[in-house]
């Protein structure tokens, strides 16, 4: 592995593996009680030479106040642990930069012998002693020397030509037979304060290792392969849970959790009352064993998340919910009617007779006639030359030679309908006064009636129907002349009086 340097992942375990020893190791030596924590390797890069491999890799420490800290060490290729090799053997220097060289020195070292011995103790690195039984160098067990070689609560594991400080809780995984034993994925992963005992790198020559039985945490147990995984306490059935609890297995541990709607209180489960505890409801909460469900007041009606309440729009249900107009409004509607209208009821629109109320602006000579949605003003003597006023409503003319040609008599009469009424429809009724016997009576509809809106229908020889014909719409006003003719059998003698009929169309059906 020689040339230029090579990226690799940020998730390589090599130098994961390798992030983790430096910041171990860096803590160890600061020791002012404020580890670092691995939260991100930023980028990572490897370079060899001849004699070393150079990995140089950025990580993100847990104190703010060191900002961005950057570690590069190397260690010689043919060093046989170099998984592990490095420890106690870093020569640090901490600049204001926040840099920390690592450099390892190499393992062979050069002594002068001792004139009387044949062997020399400096020719073992660091971590190792001279065995002068074996005539070898032989792995110091600084755990067993030191009392106080880790800190921090943390567990003191020698390994060879150092040690490791790891956290109590962590799981050890002895390589056999020289090879690397790879992480199961039942076994549950360290948090990135707490580092994983480091994978052997390849690259170089290795010292077989003697096989060690594996011990498991809490929680796991080993399998024939001399794995730890995790005991399923759910699947067994050796959890401590309750009836009214679910048991749900965690790495190396299980939980009890109570059922949706309930709470822990002790060691039972009881009714988690939701409508206390928050509001989940817009308008009303009604709590319910385990569960709960919303209402709405009235006007509202439940969304489709259960919980919001919305408007109900009462008017769009129908449109005879008002006679003239429906407003709808938060949790309500009510109705209007037009201008001439009054509200009855809740719905209904009666006709305001301004005549009575006395809010017409009729003058004093004209008479106040009231027709639904308004009213109108007609002269109090409607008489025009030749005709003089005899009562109320009544007009003669008196001088046979200005009335000839002319009805002796007109008759003033005023009525309101309805727009759009049904069809055929009886409106007013004609009456002879006068009775006289051997007479016979028609009735004709003299003028106004040029579109055929009506019809006159005699009933007897005393009197006749007007009928509407045609739906009407206002407002409108028509006048209709109805003229009564008299035959006078004995003294072929003929009569006839006229009833001028005004007919007032309102603007609306009611």
């Amino acid at each position: 592995m020689t040339g230029e340097p090579r990226r690799v992942p940020a998730d390589s375990a090599e130098v994961l593996a390798a992030a983790r020893f430096a910041v171990l190791e860096f803590n160890r030596a600061v020791d002012d009680g404020e580890p670092f924590e691995i939260v991100n390797v930023t980028s990572a890069k490897m370079q060899s030479t001849g004699s070393s491999i150079r990995s140089e890799f950025k990580v993100s420490p847990a104190v703010l106040s060191w900002k961005r800290q950057r570690f590069v060490f190397s260690w010689p290729c043919n060093e046989i642990h170099i998984n592990v090799c490095c420890v106690n053997r870093f020569q640090k220097r901490v600049t204001m930069m926040g840099e920390v060289m690592c450099k390892i020195r190499g393992r062979k070292r050069t002594c002068d012998k001792h004139p009387s011995r044949d062997i020399c103790p400096s020719q073992c690195t660091e971590g190792y002693e001279y065995d002068t039984a074996r005539e070898q160098c032989r792995d110091i067990d600084e755990c067993a020397l030191l009392d106080d070689a880790c800190k921090g609560g943390m567990q003191c594991i020698n390994h060879f030509g150092g040690y490791l400080c790891l956290p109590k809780s962590a799981v050890i995984y002895i390589s056999k037979d020289g090879e690397q034993v790879p992480l199961p994925d039942s076994v549950p992963p360290v948090p990135p304060s707490q580092p994983h005992v480091p994978p052997v790198f390849s690259g170089g020559p290795r010292v077989p290792q003697p096989s060690r039985t594996i011990r498991c945490a809490p929680g796991f147990t080993a399998d024939e392969q001399n794995l730890c995984r995790d005991v399923d306490e759910c699947a067994t059935d050796s959890h401590t849970c309750g009836p009214d609890q679910t048991c749900y297995n965690t790495r190396g541990s299980y939980t009890c959790q109570c059922h949706p709607g309930f709470q822990r209180n002790g060691d039972h489960c009881v009714d988690r009352d939701e409508c206390a505890l928050t509001h989940y409801c817009m308008h009303r909460c009604v709590n319910t064993q385990g569960s709960y469900y919303c209402e709405c007041n009235a006007g509202h009606k439940l969304a489709s998340n259960n919980h919001s309440c919305v408007d109900i729009d009462e008017c769009s249900f129908s449109s005879y919910m008002c006679q003239y107009q429906c407003i709808n409004s938060p949790g309500s509607y009510s109705c209007e009617c037009p201008e001439g209208y009054q509200l009855q009821g809740n719905r209904l629109c009666q006709d305001i007779n301004e005549c009575e109320t006395g809010t017409h602006n009729c003058q004093d000579d004209e008479m106040c006639w009231n027709y639904y949605g308004g009213f109108r003003c007609y002269p109090r003597n409607p008489c025009e030359a030749p005709y003089a006023k005899t009562s109320e409503n009544r007009c003669i003319c008196r001088s046979q030679a200005e009335c000839q040609g002319l009805p002796p008599s007109i008759v003033y009469k005023y009525m309101s309908i309805q727009a759009d009424r049904t069809v055929p429809a009886d409106i007013f009724q004609i009456q002879a006064t006068n009775i006289y016997s051997n007479t016979h009576n028609t009735f004709r509809i003299k003028a106004g009636n040029e579109a055929g809106e009506f019809f006159l229908r005699r009933s007897s020889n005393m009197s006749a129907m007007l009928v509407l014909t045609k739906t009407l719409s206002g407002p409108r006003e028509y006048v209709v002349d109805l003229e009564m003719i008299t035959h006078h059998l004995t003294m072929n003698y003929r009569s006839s009086s006229l009833l001028r009929l005004t007919v007032i169309v309102g603007p609306y059906a009611f």
